[in-house]
């Protein structure tokens, strides 16, 4: 496997990987407007955020994505912190372990980076996700709030 920083070029199967959760979205069928090539080039510009890619071998199908924030902070040391979103596996290849191995290398990546900790976010009502991240060592130690625009 390898994990990479996602390209324009791999842009459809994110947005597929996050359109649905629960099957396989063809990327050919997911529409790339304006606002998301501007997301992503925001993305790849920053050196602070990235989204990355799981793939079976170089030119394979995206098998899973995540985007990583570093966020620079006083806490800590005045060291990072690794905000990892938009945790996906493709449905049909869940359950083989490589939702464990995107997050092992993720978290390898951050802590490569210098990163202090890495959070995540994930909502209350994915219950499968939650002892997913348990099992990886993450804890509950705080409670989220968010306020939509």
């Amino acid at each position: 496997m390898i994990l990479r920083p996602a390209t324009r070029a791999d842009l459809p199967a994110v947005l597929a990987l996050l359109a649905d959760e629960e099957r396989v979205t063809d990327p050919a069928t997911v529409t790339v407007t304006a606002a998301y090539e501007r997301a992503f080039a925001d993305i790849e510009a920053d050196p602070r955020n990235e989204v990355l890619v799981l793939v079976a071998e170089e030119g394979g199908p995206v098998l899973g994505c995540l985007q990583a924030t570093y966020i620079p902070g006083l806490g800590k040391g005045g060291a990072e912190r690794a905000l990892i979103e938009a945790v996906r596996i493709r449905a049909d290849r869940r359950g083989g372990g490589l939702g464990r191995e995107l997050m092992a290398r993720a978290v390898e990546r951050a802590g490569a980076r210098g990163c202090a900790l890495v959070q995540l976010t994930s909502h209350k009502e994915r219950t499968d996700a939650h002892r997913f991240y348990a099992s990886l060592g993450f804890i509950r130690s705080h409670e989220g709030f968010r306020l939509a625009l």
